[in-house]
């Protein structure tokens, strides 16, 4: 696919930890910080319902290693 989708905030969250990626602790709110070996700590800072738009999911999946397949 040549653009990423919009797509809900709870599934792509959901993504990166199919492919390894384990949430190292949570904010009061809506910060999660995820880590995996190997990769710098990314901060994932969306409500569940949130959408999240095609340029976003791009700085995701370069930051994270996601695939559209893993979506």
């Amino acid at each position: 696919m040549s653009q990423w989708p919009s797509t809900k905030s709870r599934r792509v969250l959901a993504a990166p930890l199919r492919i390894g990626w384990s949430i190292k602790r949570e904010t009061g709110g809506s910060h999660r910080i995820l880590e995996r070996v190997g990769w710098p700590d990314y901060v994932y800072a969306f409500h569940d319902g949130d959408e999240i738009g095609p340029h976003m999911l791009a700085r995701i999946s370069r930051q994270t290693g996601l695939s559209w397949e893993d979506l």
